[in-house]
């Protein structure tokens, strides 16, 4: 069987927690077929990023110490196809990218076949989703200011140099696939919205070497968007909470129970787009890109004029929101917050419940005469030294190290 790996290194928001969760749930029928998808937890691939590009994210670095050389030990041990997907991958240095590409047997004499797959959208939709993303990481910065940051020429700041580089598609493929043919290097294109659910799927799984193979395709894990009054609350939740809600705190409460499952369903709110003056320095920067892509002759699984966005959304500025809209958002996030502290008191009840009627079992056991009298003997034992070597020697029998009889 020809060993064959396929690396999936980005963009984010386009598709790419869905695809990651599809194929770490069917790991035991994509094994069936030759195909390894190696990760025991379903972040595995995001650890074994952030270890090959030594990147600090809340304190996972020290969990993630060592896990991109066991995921590369596995990919190297496997006969037949492996996957790794993660898309802060994209981000790589080139030296990042020559040890991953080293580790996985680039150059060996069992070199296998390697695969670069790049999943990439527009800049029309990836501009916005990425300062929503920053928010929903805690960031408290306006839209204008991220807009400001990422056209400034020189790139210096922090964000402008993280979105270039997972965005910027002709550099990401200098990095990953410079060493590589044109033919094994595939550009999956997110379609526009309007299309068919199940169209980016296809894609993916024709760039990833999946058809034919009857994948379990339902997942509940997902990054919805949100309106404007939605993404301008959380911003305003982070200013408001940041020195006193702890990280560990911040992902279970805002990112996860009022963005993700709260604020996301509200669907009537306007979207966030780009602002009318900003289109034509984006449509000229996608068909640079375009026009390059199309140049050096990669797969292209879809169609890359995609890379031209376009929007229908009218404009609607986050940093200067409907407040009456905003305030209903806010009435949303206050209800399933104290739904939530409603069912947390709930199970405080029954646990306190639980350990009372320990307790009041274990005070009955106390009042047993047959109890009595046994602590009367071990008290009895206890005082002498022959007593003491009985108890010793009963406890060593009994298999037990404590005190008690």
């Amino acid at each position: 069987m020809t060993r064959k790996v396929v690396l999936h290194v980005g963009t984010p928001k386009t598709g790419t927690s869905y695809v990651q969760d599809v194929l770490f749930k069917n790991r035991p029928t994509l094994l069936e077929h030759g195909i390894l998808y190696p990760a025991e937890r379903f972040d595995a691939h995001f650890l074994a990023a952030l270890d090959l590009m030594r990147l600090p994210w809340g304190g996972l670095q020290s969990e993630a110490i060592g896990a991109w050389d066991r995921l590369a030990a596995t990919v190297r041990a496997h006969p037949g196809t492996a996957i790794i997907s993660h898309e802060i991958l994209a981000t790589a240095s080139r030296s990042q990218v020559g040890r991953a590409l080293d580790s996985l047997g680039l150059g060996r004499a069992d070199e296998p076949e390697i695969h670069v797959v790049l999943s990439v959208r527009d800049l029309v939709r990836q501009i916005p989703a990425e300062w929503q993303e920053n928010v929903k990481h805690r960031r408290t910065f306006t839209y204008e200011r991220f807009l400001e940051l990422i056209r400034d020429p020189e790139r210096e700041s922090r964000i402008a140099t993280w979105f270039w580089g997972v965005q910027e598609i002709p550099d990401i493929l200098d990095r990953w696939a410079g060493d590589l043919p044109p033919e094994r290097v595939h550009l999956v294109t997110v379609p526009p919205p309007g299309g068919a659910p199940d169209l980016l799927w296809k894609r993916f799984s024709r760039a990833l070497g999946l058809d034919g193979i009857d994948l379990d395709l339902q997942t509940d894990r997902s990054n919805p968007s949100l309106g404007v009054p939605e993404i301008a609350l959380v911003r305003r939740i982070n200013r408001m909470t940041n020195k006193e809600l702890a990280p560990a705190h911040y992902r279970p409460l805002v990112r996860e129970m009022l963005a993700h499952q709260t604020l996301s369903q509200r669907r009537d709110s306007p979207r966030l787009s780009l602002p009318p003056d900003l289109r034509p320095w984006v449509e000229e920067l996608e068909r640079s890109w375009v026009a390059e892509v199309s140049r050096r002759g990669y797969d292209v699984v879809g169609d890359v004029e995609e890379l031209v966005g376009t929007t229908t959304q009218r404009w609607a500025d986050p940093d200067k929101p409907a407040e009456k809209a905003v305030a209903w958002a806010g009435l949303d996030a206050i209800r399933v917050l104290l739904l939530d502290n409603a069912r947390l008191m709930g199970e405080e009840e029954r646990l306190r419940a639980e350990l009372d009627e320990a307790r009041a079992a274990l005070e009955r056991a106390y009042l047993r005469p047959t109890y009595k009298a046994r602590e009367k003997v071990v008290r009895r034992l206890e005082t002498s030294e022959g007593g003491r070597k009985v108890m010793a020697g009963y406890r060593a029998l009994r298999g037990r190290s404590s005190r008690s009889a």
